[in-house]
């Protein structure tokens, strides 16, 4: 058992409160990056603020709303995971949501599963190794999520082409970003146009502890996406769209 409430400050912002259950299990995630570290090297953001805050706290903001309704039943996807964020802190928060993480890197995606396992998530999360552009064109995949979501994977253009085309007809697309201006939000919704899709909302967050700020995408079908959409493994990156 967690003997204090480690990420107080967290909770405090995102007006929500985890449960004993979930606070031990965050706490489990984070002694199981330690240790999968050691091994792998998944990610420098482990301790302190840099695992709360740029960690669980940076997975979970744009979840606010979600957050009200955590049993509500979702399916949703983690395009990029690494080493699984925000998918595993997205499900251990949202108990109802049903997860799909997915990392090209073999090596990740192991230790991604272990910690699944670990977590006692294996009913709720499942972790896919393969390019995202493959996973795009899979009948199990595309068009089906309600929630997709990429946090550190690559410039907007390229991510809005790699989650789009897994959405259902009401889902939406988070995209997870740093620094965003007026200018980038215009040029976006140039790029929206052949996914057939829009830009609902760009919402902003200062994380606590002056870890900065941080803004998020929020991207909507308009209609079903063209089927060459995502285009073959590697050019969504080489070549985005809008250039």
């Amino acid at each position: 058992m967690v003997g204090t409430n480690p990420g107080a400050e967290c909770w405090e912002a995102l007006k929500w409160r985890p449960s004993a259950d979930q606070l031990n299990r965050l706490a489990k995630l984070q002694t199981l990056l330690r240790g999968w570290n050691d091994k792998v090297n998944l990610t420098r953001l482990v301790e302190g603020n840099d695992y709360w805050v740029n960690q669980i706290f940076d997975s979970l903001w744009p979840l606010t709303s979600e957050l009200e309704t955590p049993k509500r039943p979702r399916v949703c996807i983690d395009v990029g995971t690494g080493s699984g964020f925000p998918g595993l802190a997205v499900a251990i928060a949202l108990p109802g949501a049903r997860m799909t993480l997915v990392d090209s890197v073999g090596r990740k995606t192991a230790a991604v599963k272990a910690m699944v396992s670990s977590l006692g998530l294996t009913d709720q999360v499942s972790v896919r190794t393969e390019r995202i552009e493959i996973t795009g064109h899979d009948h199990l995949c595309r068009g089906m999520f309600d929630l997709a979501m990429a946090r550190a994977v690559a410039a907007a253009p390229t991510v809005a082409e790699y989650l789009v085309p897994l959405l259902q007809p009401q889902g939406e697309a988070l995209i997870f970003r740093g620094q965003w201006s007026k200018d980038d939000t215009s040029k976006f919704a140039k790029v929206l146009k052949p996914l057939r899709a829009n830009l609902k909302a760009v919402q902003v967050c200062r994380l606590p502890a002056g870890r900065g700020i941080r803004h998020l995408l929020r991207v909507q079908p308009t209609s079903p996406c063209p089927s060459i959409y995502p285009r073959s493994v590697g050019t969504p990156n080489r070549t985005p769209l809008g250039t």
